[in-house]
């Protein structure tokens, strides 16, 4: 496991944190990592986070990688 890899396990888990801006952090990161792997949970955040912002955040996101995804689909 590479350490871009962890990184991005980290972000992942950190999702589902209880506080809405170590949420909103972790979605950032995982921009700035671009780790289109983060696509499902990014999703899940937008359909059901309780919190309004980091549903925006996710929806941003998501289609931030979505796009980056889109330009190197072996990454998908």
């Amino acid at each position: 496991m590479t350490t871009n890899d962890r990184l991005i396990a980290y972000h992942l888990a950190r999702l589902e944190d209880k506080n809405p801006e170590i949420r909103l952090r972790s979605i950032a990161e995982l921009v700035q990592l671009e780790a289109t792997e983060a696509l499902p949970a990014l999703e899940t955040l937008y359909f059901n986070d309780p919190d309004a912002q980091v549903r925006r955040e996710a929806k941003r996101a998501g289609r931030a990688l979505f796009l980056l995804a889109t330009q190197h689909p072996s990454e998908l």
